[in-house]
């Protein structure tokens, strides 16, 4: 972290900056907070929200009333909790957990929903379906919709592709599903139900495939909700407005039980955060935001909008406070940084100044401050001028960093880059040239719960070994794709099993014989234990088919054994139970972590309920596989990493955002990953058999923008694409500032002029150039 932590507050009184003071020295009423990369704004608005904690405990005793803190990321609010915890306990002797709540803001939806479920038609035993379930009802539609209307998007798709249409296929599916999750999700943001968008559209003079594609995969995706009697995460918001809004009293009940409301990462507020935050606020007026208008970098794809942070910051300037100090970088990169924000604001060639970088300007802390600004490397800020090729990059980066290396044995070192692809490439050239790499945050949220689906499977298998149907769900999902590819050895026909049965994955996909025979029979397999434990009966003998189909008999009694072994395994302890089970089904060094990290919780939670046994341990372990516990920091977030000293942490520049390291490499900037804003660019967004350059995505929502206030007669085709390029290049620039804003002592700039067979060479990027201009500038 950039700030002194607890810990080190122990060791010396706190003595605010005075931009913390003046934060503060808060009493109520509505205050906006701007602070700067490695301001310590989390332990500034930790140390503030149990200061409010101490004046309600003075003024109203103990009673419900709480300060909530309100925050974006599931680590961020474990981070929270224990900072206003360890405020409270170590400076007022206060216990922990009393008068405070922290979730983020589904997790806050979920509890007013939940606490009133009958306000909006829900049972009190509601669903939440996780996050993959979703993807898959969504895609099973956009598919069956695509199969039943292949000509839905002809009127978008250059000519040379409607009569020949399988080049363009795979593309076309997974562009068709992400405008079906935009359409999904900005309907939502709106309380605005499939029928009705669709009621207005009906009235609409002409033709729009585009908004008709997105409503009907909307309409299919609630049916299917409707169905399972579930809501999905971008349901409770809008469920949590609706039951503030069907009862007054219950509103008033929880403003008056949260009279505080501290909102950190506001950049990051959506319409429907907004609502649902300003109706428990509207009563008394207390609310603190806090964020970094220049750290939003998921507007592109995600509901949030930056605005709403800018616009509260206007309304309020009575009590917007900066939060400008930050003992993070070297002078020279906050420099660089501060350079940024004043060219974004006068000088770059297509961004209008809405779109720019905002101030405050960097500061660096005060002397005596107990957190002083790194000492400069040499040099602090080098961008690369040559113009290579992206394998010449990742030789100039490795190349660089196995030099740095061991000259710095206890500094850290990351290089980012702009999406996974590259940071693959770049795991790959290190690992030729072996040195030592962490990979850690290019993890995906799905492959972690996909880890962790697998061993609530397991556990409730070895929970329940006698229930039909578990011994296939365990073959199918487990044992299958992460169990047999470890056994296969030298054994060819095992290794073909194996190999077919990864072409079954994918969702529910129907996997090839004779493996589908073989799951057939497993799911009417009644007694498991003829399977498991034969004794007079053994079930595989019943299988006469088996002993035909090459390696299908080798690989059943490998099955044999290992739920054998499992079954016996159901006596250890449940943490040694799940180590055990993870170091069999697990090879990664992050899932064999994460099966660590689920191991303790499971212990503890069985040391706070002492009833709980296995069946209860597997269906809390499936719940927070399934997203219905948002516990661990599993999301998007960084999951409390922590850089280590003479390793190479490898990361998207998205997944640093929240860390620091001693040298950094912004790799891959150029036109494409970085684009201007300007015509001349490419957009990724703007598909290559789309005609006219036309940015689908952005049209769809232009579309249902216009459709939502009640009429389509004002759109332009065109107009949307231009403006999402402006929105894209303004993201992208944010992106690169939390890049630079990554480094203490020293920052690396690269970048490389694209697939040479395919494209012209790329330019560098606007910013590096205009960086490299500053740089000169000051060299001279």
């Amino acid at each position: 972290m950039t700030v002194a932590t607890p810990a080190e507050s122990e060791r010396r009184p706190f003595a605010p900056r005075p931009a913390q003071e003046a934060i503060l020295a808060y009493r109520g009423g509505y205050m906006g907070v701007s602070a700067v990369p490695g301001s310590g704004k989390t332990f500034t608005l930790s140390l503030l929200a149990a200061r409010l904690v101490e004046r309600l405990l003075e003024e109203h005793g103990l009673d419900e009333r709480e300060v909530l803190v309100v925050t974006f990321t599931n680590s961020a609010v474990g981070n929270f909790r224990a900072r206003i915890g360890q405020f409270l306990r170590e400076e007022r002797g206060m216990l922990p957990g009393i008068g405070y709540r922290v979730r983020t803001l589904h997790g806050l939806a979920h509890d007013i929903v939940r606490e009133r479920p009958g306000l909006v038609g829900l049972a009190e035993d509601f669903d939440i379906v996780d996050e993959r379930t979703a993807s898959e009802i969504k895609r099973d539609a956009v598919l069956a919709y695509l199969r039943n209307h292949p000509d839905t998007f002809a009127a978008y798709i250059k000519p040379q592709y409607l009569q020949n249409p399988r080049p363009i296929e795979r593309s076309l599916q997974e562009d068709a599903i992400d405008i079906a999750n935009s359409v999904i999700r900005f309907a939502k943001e709106r309380a605005a139900s499939p029928f009705q968008l669709q009621e207005l559209l009906d009235r609409q003079a002409g033709a729009w495939p585009l908004a008709e594609f997105g409503l009907h995969i909307y309409a299919d995706y609630q049916r299917s909700l409707t169905l399972r009697g579930a809501v999905d995460f971008d349901d409770l918001i809008l469920l949590a407005i609706q039951a503030l809004r069907a009862d007054e009293g219950y509103l008033a009940r929880l403003q008056e039980r949260w009279p505080y409301v501290l909102e950190d990462e506001a950049q990051d507020s959506s319409a429907g955060q907004e609502r649902m935050l300003r109706m428990l606020t509207a009563r008394l007026g207390n609310w603190v935001r806090v964020g970094d208008t220049n750290q939003a970098i998921n507007t592109t794809f995600t509901s949030a909008e930056s605005t709403f942070l800018i616009d509260f910051l206007k309304q309020h300037p009575e009590q917007a406070r900066p939060l400008p100090n930050s003992g993070r970088s070297a002078l020279p990169i906050i420099g660089a940084a501060n350079f940024l924000i004043d060219w974004s604001r006068s000088l770059h060639p297509a961004l209008p100044p809405r779109l720019a970088l905002t101030p405050p300007h960097i500061e660096p802390t005060p002397p005596g401050d107990p957190q002083p600004n790194p000492e400069a490397g040499t040099p602090p800020v080098y961008l690369h001028p040559l113009a290579a090729a992206p394998e010449k990059e990742l030789e100039i980066i490795v190349r660089s960093a196995a030099k740095w290396l061991p000259d710095n044995p206890d500094l850290t070192l990351a290089v980012l880059a702009p999406d996974n692809p590259r940071c693959i490439a770049i795991v790959e050239a290190l690992e030729q040239q072996g040195l030592p790499f962490d990979d850690t945050l290019l993890r995906t949220d799905s492959s972690t719960r996909a880890a962790a689906q697998a061993l609530a499977t397991l556990l409730g298998y070895i929970a329940t070994p006698q229930t039909p149907g578990t011994v296939a769900d365990l073959w199918r999902d487990v044992w299958l794709p992460r169990r047999l590819p470890q056994l296969v050895a030298d054994d060819e026909n095992l290794a073909l099993i194996a190999t077919l049965a990864a072409q079954g994955r994918g969702g529910r996909a129907k996997l090839p014989e004779p493996l589908e025979t073989f799951e057939r029979a497993l799911k009417k397999l009644q007694t498991p234990e003829t399977l498991i434990f034969p004794e007079q009966r053994d079930w595989l003998d019943t299988l006469e088919w088996l002993d035909e189909a090459p390696g299908m008999h080798a690989q059943a009694l490998l099955l044999r054994t290992d739920l054998q072994r499992w079954t016996r395994a159901a006596i250890l302890p449940v943490d040694e139970l799940l180590l055990t089970l993870g170091n069999d089904i697990f090879a990664e060094p992050a899932d064999l972590a994460l099966a660590h990290r689920l191991a303790v919780l499971l212990a503890k939670m069985q040391n706070e309920n002492p009833g709980y046994r296995l069946p209860e341990l597997a269906n809390e372990l499936t719940s927070i596989a399934q997203n219905r516990r948002r516990i661990l920091g599993f999301g998007e977030d960084a999951q409390g990493y922590s850089p280590k000293a003479g390793v190479i942490t490898v990361a998207t520049m998205h997944a640093a955002k929240g860390l620091e390291w001693d040298r950094v490499y912004l790799t891959a900037v150029n036109s494409y990953s970085f684009p201007s804003g300007a015509e001349g660019d490419e957009y990724r967004s703007e598909r290559w058999y789309a005609r006219d350059r036309l940015n689908l995505l952005a049209e769809t929502q232009e579309q249902l923008k216009k459709l939502a206030n009640g009429s389509l007669d004002e759109y332009r085709e065109g107009d949307a694409t231009a403006e999402a390029r402006l929105e894209l290049a303004a993201e992208r620039l944010r992106l690169f500032y939390v890049g630079v804003t990554r480094a203490r002592r020293e920052l690396i700039v690269t970048y490389n002029t694209g697939r040479q067979h395919e494209q012209k060479p790329l330019p560098p990027a606007v910013m590096f150039t205009a960086l490299q201009g500053y740089l000169n500038t000051l060299e001279s």
